[in-house]
């Protein structure tokens, strides 16, 4: 996370420079290839994983217990050919120069047309050149021993791998088949006069729109991004996890289906989950001022720790789980910092201030590293902290820096691109609407919570007193001639039509037409270009808050709270603040991801309808990526079978492949038999064996069918 400052510690690494593992210095320059780029999550969710695995095969191939993942393996059809590597020289070189010359090539393939690719490649020429490593270098035969071929030779497969993945790379990943229900929405207009379909997502015409990494996107109307993106070729998703559904003639492949969102009903008022969660959505905006003296805690003392499996499925549950009036969620905090031993101490804010760093500092803007990006930057702000035991699952060795990033690297980028694949998936079949689309058409058309009020609509806005009311005779929004009188208006953020200047001005929050209203965001940006239902934002960050809970052993950060500080005048971008110094906290990755959720409805970016789902959704995209990813740690092991760790203390974990019942035996050295236990291997070909019990000292294990044959004798050292 570029905003966070994170500690390089120098640990005696043949791999680092300045305190990194070469993998480390290589992620950094895909993070800063993506803030130069387009702001496109999938495009990039994809780039960090593919570069992932150039690093990741480029480790495995000198690791005598990893398989590869992408090296002599079919993936989706693309079978890369690989015959082995023997380095030439030192091994330790030669890996690291197979990850740099992989990852380079890479970066200068996928960022050619980056806007900023000057910035780019400036800076991974740089890093070659201080690495010692010769620019012009281009061959891919690594049957010389030269790991640099073997990079070359890596990112070449993996080049050829992306332009068939049905991304649509080669022609710029545009669209095939997707075209948009709706006519654009005119922002610089009050109302949404050309919406057709109130259920389906709508472009946006914005005079010099320019996209969270601030490229300005030329014609102001940019196309959905990424509807198609079903149909790339995943990491860890299944065949029967996947349905293909028919839109206009046009296939759409989807993963995981939650089922449809909340489409418009008439009437009902509050009582219609559409018009409920979209004005929810305006309520929130009210809560974008400091002015108005609301102050709350944000510490982990007082918020996050909430139960997943309690999500809420129905609408009752998310009008009991959303706080329409005040904001938030019903989560209640956690009291004792369960690393320190010592209670959390109050965060006291002002909310105002509070929802504006949120909806800034999850957007991932103005220079984004988009959400994908913004998670492994968390990563690599947990691996800097001093706290951190870099355990994989927190059990066993310590693990090198090198070996810690590939692993993480591997598996989130894993995990993200999965998330890219289904919740983008999803997006294009269901292209849902966003909320500024949403309200200003029902703004449009009256309010819908009494016929026997003024201006009844069965699609109009439901009324909320002291949020969202019908305009009187006597309002000051009525006009002098009364020609407003029956609009809908809101308590809300005023918009950036108030903001001349956002280094200087607030817009504050007050009484707004309702055809008027904006999310809280740049009025060149306003909202992402493509549809709202599943939120990509709940959807990665709670599958990469599950793989750093598993790949760390640990749901809390090191030391019990990771934070980021937002100074006083100086964070905010879409205009000045906050009013004071703002340190956000979390205890928990899920707290964070939870965060993150929440940001996305006060910025005005998504109703509740996109979140759940997400989050949902990323939770089993997580667990599911992680099971798959670990398989290729110890494949080597289970072929064969074997102990690990070996000297062990207190948990030892044995691999072997079969689906036969077995038993196990441990042995002393005169041959008695100490302990027996019937086993049964998980999905990852492991079972966990507590040694706890036994004394130091040198044990054989033995593992025999139900038939008594030895399937497997082992040696364990107890320490």
């Amino acid at each position: 996370m570029k905003k966070i400052l994170t500690l390089f510690f120098v640990i005696g690494c043949s791999l680092t420079i300045f305190g990194q593992s070469i993998a480390r210095q290589w992620n950094e320059e895909v993070l800063n290839g993506i803030r130069n780029d387009f702001a496109r999550p999938t495009v990039h969710a994809r780039n960090l994983f593919h570069t992932s695995v150039a690093m990741y095969d480029a480790w495995a191939v000198f690791d005598p217990n990893a398989d590869t993942f992408f090296l002599d393996k079919e993936v989706g059809g693309f079978y890369c050919e690989f015959e082995g590597f023997s380095p030439a020289g030192d091994p330790s070189e030669a890996r690291k120069k197979a990850i740099s010359y992989a990852v380079y090539r890479l970066i200068r393939h996928r960022f050619s047309e980056a806007p900023r690719k000057e910035n780019i490649f400036t800076s991974i020429d740089a890093l070659m050149q201080n690495l010692g490593y010769d620019l012009n270098y281009t061959s891919v035969d690594y049957n010389n021993g030269d790991g640099a071929a073997l990079g070359n030779y890596i990112a070449a497969q993996l080049i050829a791998f992306g332009l068939q993945d049905g991304s649509n790379e080669a022609l710029g990943y545009e669209n095939q088949s997707y075209e948009p229900v709706n006519e654009p929405l005119n922002t610089d207009i009050s109302g949404n006069p050309t919406i057709a379909n109130p259920n389906h997502w709508q472009p946006l015409r914005v005079e010099n729109w320019i996209d969270q990494s601030g490229n300005t996107i030329p014609g102001g109307q940019p196309p959905f991004l990424g509807p198609e993106w079903g149909s790339v070729i995943p990491f860890s998703l299944q065949e029967e996890e996947k349905t293909i559904n028919t839109v206009n003639g046009n296939d759409y492949v989807i993963y995981h289906d939650p089922g449809q969102p909340s489409y418009i009903q008439d009437g009902l008022g509050m009582d219609d989950p559409y018009k409920w969660g979209f004005s929810l959505v305006a309520a929130w905006s009210s809560h974008m001022d400091p002015a108005d003296g609301v102050m709350i805690d944000i510490s982990p003392a007082a918020i996050g720790n909430y139960d997943s499996t309690n999500f809420p499925t129905t609408f009752n549950g998310f009008k009991t789980f959303y706080n329409y009036q005040d904001g938030g969620d019903p989560s209640h905090g956690r009291t004792i910092n369960p690393v320190s031993s010592l209670p959390y101490e109050p965060n006291m804010v002002l909310r105002g201030d509070y929802t504006r760093v949120l909806a800034e500092f999850w957007a991932d803007g103005p220079e984004s590293e988009t959400p994908p990006g913004h998670w492994f930057t968390l990563l690599n702000y947990v691996s800097d902290q001093p706290q951190l035991a870099k355990k994989f699952k927190g059990r066993g060795r310590v693990l090198t820096d090198l070996e810690w990033d590939i692993k993480g690297y591997f598996i989130l980028g894993g995990a993200m691109h999965d998330v890219a694949v289904t919740s983008w998936g999803l997006k294009g079949y269901y292209d849902y609407i966003r909320p500024i689309s949403a309200i200003r058409y029902m703004a449009d058309n009256g309010q819908s919570s009494d016929s026997n009020l003024l201006n009844y609509n069965p699609h109009g806005m439901p009324l909320s007193p002291g949020m969202i009311e019908v305009v009187q005779e006597g309002d000051p929004l009525a006009g002098a001639f009364n020609e407003n009188v029956g609009k809908i208006k809101l308590f809300a953020w005023r918009g950036p039509g108030v903001i001349a200047d956002p280094n200087t001005d607030v817009a504050g929050v007050g009484w707004i037409f309702a055809d008027e209203w904006f999310p809280y965001q740049r009025p060149s940006f306003v909202t992402p270009p493509f549809a709202g239902y599943v939120s990509g934002h709940s959807t990665f960050s709670r599958a990469a808050a599950e793989i750093l809970t598993l790949f760390t052993g640990d749901a809390f950060f090191p030391g019990g709270m990771g934070t980021f500080n937002a100074p006083a005048d100086s964070f905010l971008k879409f205009e000045k603040g906050p009013s004071a110094d703002v340190q956000l906290q979390w205890a928990t990755y899920r707290d964070a991801s939870d965060q993150t959720s929440l940001s996305r409805i006060w910025g005005g970016i998504h109703p509740p309808i996109d979140d759940i789902p997400g989050r949902i959704l990323g939770e089993k995209i997580g667990h599911e990526a992680f099971r798959f990813a670990e398989r290729y740690f110890t494949a080597a092991l289970a072929s064969e079978g074997a102990l690990f760790p070996n000297p062990a203390t207190e948990e030892v974990i044995l691999f072997y492949h079969t689906e036969a019942q077995t038993q196990l035996t441990f042995y002393d050295l005169l041959g008695r038999s100490i302990h027996e236990v019937a086993v049964q291997f998980d999905t990852e070909d492991r079972c966990n064996l507590n040694v706890s019990a036994f004394e130091q000292g040198v044990y054989f294990v033995v593992l025999k069918d139900k038939n008594d044959k030895i399937l497997l004798t082992k040696r364990l050292i107890k320490e």
